[in-house]
C-alpha cells in the first residue's frame, strides 16, 4: 500500500483523487485549510488534516510519510489575487516552493518525494496559436497565472538543484460533480447548470462565441495518477485537455436542452480581459503519459447536472 499526501484535497478536484486513490487501497492523508474545500467531499478511509501549506513543519511532518504528494493547494480566483496580489501569491507560489523544499527534505537518504502538481492554462495568457502546445509562448495576463509560471520554473529548480522530480500538469477548463456554482473559483458549466435547474436564463457575458477546451473531473484524476506513475518523467508540463472546443454560447444551448428547458440566453456586456480562444493540443498527454480525455461534455454535463439533482453521477 503506497501512501499519498494530497494538498487542497477537500476541494473540487481533489475529493475526486482522493475517491481514486482511496478505491485503490492506497492511503490518502489530505492537507486542506478548507478556505474553499469541504471535509464532507472526502471519501471514508481518507486521513484529513486541516492546516495551511504554508506551515513548514506540517508540511514537512506529512511529507515524511508520504511516497508521493499531489499539490493541488491553490487560491484560483482571479478576482481575489486582484485584491489580494502578495496574499495570493504566498499561497499559490512560495507554497508551492515550500512543497518542493519538503520534498527535498523529507528522508534521510538519497531518495526524493514525488511531487505531481497543478500548473493551469491560465500560464499562456491570450496567445493566438490554436490549439495550444506545451511550447506556446506563455506570457500570463493574471497574477493566478504568473504565479502558476512560477511554479513550473521551481519545478525545474526543484529537479535540476535538489533532486525532487516533478510534474505540473496544465489544467483546462475542469468541471464536474462537487463544483459549488456559488464559488468564486467554479467554472461556467456549474454555473449555467444551476441557473437553468432552477429556471433562471443563464448569462453569457459578451457574444458567447468565446471557445473553451472543456475536460471532466475524471480524466483530469486519470491524468494526475498517470504522472505520478511514470516516475522516468522528472521535470515536464502537460497539457490536461481534450483537444475539442466548446463556445459559452453552445456550452448554455446544450445544457438547456439536457434540462428540458426553452434555450434562451441573456447577453451581457463582455468581462474586461477574458480571452477570446483556449483550445488545448493533448497529444502529450495520450503519448506520454497514456491518458485520453474521452468524456464528451454531453456526458459529462449529463453526469453533472445528476449530481446537481442529488443523484449518484455515474463513474467514468
Amino acid at each position: 500500500m503506497k501512501t499519498w499526501l494530497i494538498t487542497g484535497g477537500c476541494g473540487f478536484i481533489g475529493s475526486h483523487l482522493a475517491d481514486r486513490l482511496v478505491r485503490a487501497k492506497d492511503r490518502a492523508i489530505v492537507l486542506d485549510d478548507l478556505s474553499s474545500g469541504r471535509a464532507d467531499n472526502l471519501p471514508p478511509g481518507a486521513e484529513f488534516v486541516k492546516g495551511d501549506i504554508r506551515d513548514a513543519a506540517l508540511v514537512g511532518r506529512l511529507m515524511r510519510e508520504a511516497d508521493g504528494c499531489f499539490h493541488l493547494a491553490a487560491i484560483a480566483s482571479v478576482a481575489r489575487s486582484n485584491e489580494d496580489w502578495a496574499g495570493t501569491h504566498a499561497v499559490n507560489l512560495t507554497g508551492t516552493i515550500n512543497i518542493f523544499d519538503a520534498a527535498a527534505r523529507a528522508r534521510p537518504d538519497a531518495r526524493k518525494v514525488r511531487v505531481v502538481y497543478a500548473s493551469s492554462a491560465a500560464v499562456y495568457g491570450d496567445c493566438p496559436d490554436m490549439p495550444l502546445v506545451e511550447a506556446a509562448p506563455t506570457k500570463p495576463l493574471t497574477a493566478y497565472g504568473a504565479d502558476k509560471l512560477g511554479c513550473e520554473l521551481h519545478g525545474r529548480v526543484a529537479d535540476y538543484v535538489h533532486g525532487v522530480p516533478n510534474v505540473g500538469l496544465r489544467f483546462f477548463n475542469v468541471y464536474g460533480p462537487r463544483q459549488d456554482p456559488a464559488s468564486p473559483y467554479s467554472g461556467v458549466i456549474a454555473i449555467f447548470a444551476k441557473a437553468v435547474l432552477e429556471g433562471r436564463t443563464p448569462r453569457v457575458l459578451g457574444d458567447g462565441k468565446q471557445i473553451r477546451d472543456f475536460i471532466f473531473v475524471d480524466n483530469v484524476v486519470d491524468a494526475l495518477v498517470a504522472a505520478m506513475r511514470h516516475d522516468e518523467l522528472r521535470c515536464d508540463v502537460f497539457n490536461v485537455c481534450t483537444g475539442r472546443s466548446t463556445s459559452i454560447e453552445a456550452l448554455a444551448r446544450l445544457l438547456a436542452e439536457a434540462c428540458g428547458a426553452p434555450p434562451k440566453i441573456d447577453y451581457g456586456p463582455a468581462r474586461s480581459g477574458d480571452i477570446r480562444e483556449s483550445l488545448g493540443d493533448p497529444t502529450r498527454l495520450r503519448s506520454a503519459l497514456g491518458v485520453t480525455a474521452g468524456v464528451t461534455v454531453a456526458d459529462g454535463m449529463r453526469r453533472t447536472l445528476e449530481w446537481m439533482r442529488g443523484g449518484a453521477p455515474a463513474k467514468a
